[in-house]
């Protein structure tokens, strides 16, 4: 015959036991511990998610300070690490006002390239030139919204090379490697995807045209401007990285 068991006020039964921590049997026999009463460790990915948000908060900081003592007045600090600011401001995060004060183009420039490769048996073949401005132009006249890189990757690549080598090709500081180094692996690259092919060498042309100035109108002391000649200009042979098959 069953004994019933009454739970008083409390929740407990005669005797004094409570339930609340009592074990219970299942249907088999075997007694199962009440669950729900220890909180589990962390995961592996709660780990990770903190790691990764840890991260990518210093690179920010790191970011903003390094861009700050770029563009904030010279002081002890930026001169200190001018170098480490320079390496990570330089190209892709340069920062200046021509957006408020664009500096338009005065000349048309035409960029082209080509490539060497030495055949084992020691024959030298070196391709014909390739307009890469060319590409850059017909992407940006036959798209309504043109990329950056179409506009201004080329362009803003040979223009900091000017400002860092001058007329003589000599870089002279470690911007100016980077700048050299910069401008010969988008040449490389371009090559590769438009002509492919093997190479070990690529080389560039740069033709400059004057823009010519507005004709004035008729009228005493009135004189049309002398045009500026074109100028043609070869850069020496910068080795790459092995390219193509």
């Amino acid at each position: 015959m069953r004994e019933a068991r009454v739970e008083g006020p409390a929740g407990s039964v005669p005797g004094g036991t409570e339930t609340a921590d009592a074990e219970e049997p299942d249907r088999g026999g075997t007694t199962l511990p009440r669950q729900g009463l220890s909180k589990p460790p962390p995961t592996l990915l709660k780990a990770g998610t903190s790691a990764a948000v840890a991260l990518c908060l210093a690179t920010a900081l790191a970011h903003v300070l390094l861009v700050f003592l770029h563009v904030a007045p010279p002081n002890p600090l930026s001169r200190q690490y001018s170098r480490q600011v320079d390496a990570w401001v330089f190209p892709l995060f340069e920062q200046n006002w021509r957006l408020f004060a664009p500096d338009p183009e005065s000349v048309n420039r035409q960029i082209s390239a080509r490539t060497r490769h030495t055949t084992p048996d020691g024959r030298v073949h070196v391709s014909g030139w390739f307009d890469l401005s060319g590409v850059d132009d017909s992407a940006v006249r036959h798209d309504v919204f043109p990329s950056h890189t179409a506009q201004n990757m080329l362009r803003r690549a040979w223009s900091s090379y000017l400002e860092t080598h001058g007329g003589d090709d000599r870089p002279r500081s470690q911007r100016a490697l980077m700048m050299q180094k910069y401008l010969t692996d988008i040449a490389a690259d371009r090559m590769t995807d438009q002509r492919g092919g093997t190479f070990e060498s690529v080389q560039l042309r740069v033709i400059t045209v004057p823009i010519a100035a507005p004709a004035e109108g008729p009228g005493p002391g009135s004189s049309a401007a002398a045009p500026k000649p074109v100028e043609t200009r070869y850069l020496p042979w910068w080795k790459v990285t092995s390219r193509g098959n």
